[in-house]
């Protein structure tokens, strides 16, 4: 049975993150999408189904924010910080930021672990509004169950997330422009597998990437705890979609194929550029322009560009979609290095 009806996504967008009473204190993202819901009345399991082992996963993988994190750790946000690595001081060296000298240095890591826990939060109320779609949207109760469970794991994040950013730093970030646009590019599609591919493949394995290496980046023991917890979900998420999309890309017309290669390059290029920092740039004095320009080219800025993208690469070539042309396309955007991961200081 087929139901069809406005959908209307609302994300939150605060200039100031949270009120202390956990209210949103800004504007509101509004996207529009007409959806149909699929419904199916079969209910024999299927003993075989990769999909309901994804399922158990999930139901015996759930952990609980209030006792499994040590929220009295001490965050002294802002306080110095140890050298780097020679390779990392060198690109500092090189940086508009080397007038301000080695306590700028710190002020930035400070600002980009904030900079980056703002993201992940705006990014998990995303996938908590996709994922809620897609238990309406999907077809098959295998894939059902499963997101049922992901709309859980996406409120835990939000819940764990926004604590951290409310208790602990001072002025978090607002969603970036190139995040607020891949977000709508995704939910605005009334198609369930392009909702999922932007999710849960350009999204959640950026994600899971970047948790892995702010395991060994970012700058206090709280934070740490915190995504060791949300990337053990995020794995489950990425492994949704391949699961989801392999088998049905698998059977795609050229026509059906060659629009999704223009959604993945056009979410590539919104997640190269957000990872330009302008942001962050402008609130240490120096311009977006200058900012972006060394960004786009300082050696150490591309090897984490391509180490945290690394995890998209492979999720599209699990589901078939790392063609030639998107190939190429990443290519022309400095997104493809495979190892750069190990290669980071």
């Amino acid at each position: 049975m087929t139901s069809r009806g406005e959908e209307e996504i609302r994300c939150s967008t605060p200039k100031k993150l949270l009120t202390s009473a956990g209210a949103s204190a800004g504007p509101q993202l509004r996207v529009s999408a007409t959806v149909a819901a699929h419904l199916s009345w079969d209910y024999d399991p299927s003993p075989r189904s990769r999909m309901l082992g994804l399922y158990e996963r999930a139901r015996k993988a759930q952990w609980d924010p209030a006792t499994d994190i040590r929220w009295s750790a001490t965050v002294a946000f802002g306080s110095p910080l140890p050298d780097d690595s020679s390779f990392a001081m060198a690109s500092f060296e090189a940086s508009p930021l080397a007038v301000g000298g080695r306590s700028m240095w710190d002020r930035f890591r400070w600002e980009l672990q904030s900079w980056m826990v703002s993201q992940f939060l705006h990014g998990e109320q995303g996938a908590l509004a996709a994922s809620a779609r897609l238990v309406e949207t999907v077809p098959g109760l295998d894939a059902k169950y499963y997101l049922a469970s992901q709309v859980a794991d996406e409120a835990r994040h939000l819940e764990v997330f926004s604590r951290y950013l409310r208790d602990h730093v001072p002025d978090p970030y607002p969603p970036s422009a190139s995040l607020i646009t891949l977000l709508e590019h995704a939910l605005a599609d009334s198609r369930w597998d392009v909702t999922a591919l932007g999710m849960h493949i350009m999204i959640e394995a950026l994600a899971m990437a970047a948790f892995r290496l702010a395991d060994g980046t970012f700058h206090d023991d709280l934070i740490r705890q915190i995504i060791r917890l949300a990337a053990r979900d995020e794995a489950r998420h990425v492994s949704f979609g391949v699961l989801a999309l392999g088998d049905l890309y698998r059977e795609l017309s050229h026509p059906e194929r060659a629009e999704r290669e223009e959604f993945v390059l056009e979410a590539a290029a919104l997640i190269r550029r957000r990872f330009l920092l302008e942001d962050i740039w402008e609130r240490l004095g120096v311009s977006r322009e200058d900012g972006r320009a060394y960004a786009s080219h300082d050696v150490l800025m591309v090897k984490y560009r391509q180490a945290i993208f690394a995890k998209i690469v492979r999720s599209l070539d699990q589901i078939g979609l790392m063609t030639g042309r998107v190939r190429d396309g990443l290519g022309r955007l400095d997104l493809l290095g495979f190892g750069a991961d190990r290669s980071l200081p």
